[in-house]
């Protein structure tokens, strides 16, 4: 299998500020209505994904949906 720079949408429970995106490897941060944050950008590969998952599990942030665009 060969791994792709693909886009994601992660959508996450709390509310971020932009200032995150360096931490989330340079997504865009986006705080939504309800309480929600999306995430938005390329992912280089399947570990790249794994990485920023685990970013958010060490936030403590609930992860409400991801999804490949």
């Amino acid at each position: 299998m060969v791994d792709t720079q693909e886009v994601y949408e992660i959508r996450v429970e709390g509310h971020l500020g932009p200032g995150w995106s360096e931490w989330f490897d340079r997504l865009t941060v986006t705080p939504l209505e309800y309480g929600q944050t999306l995430l938005i950008g390329p992912v280089a590969d399947r570990a790249a994904l794994h990485g920023l998952l685990g970013k958010i599990r060490d936030l403590n942030l609930e992860l409400v949906a991801v999804c490949r665009k």
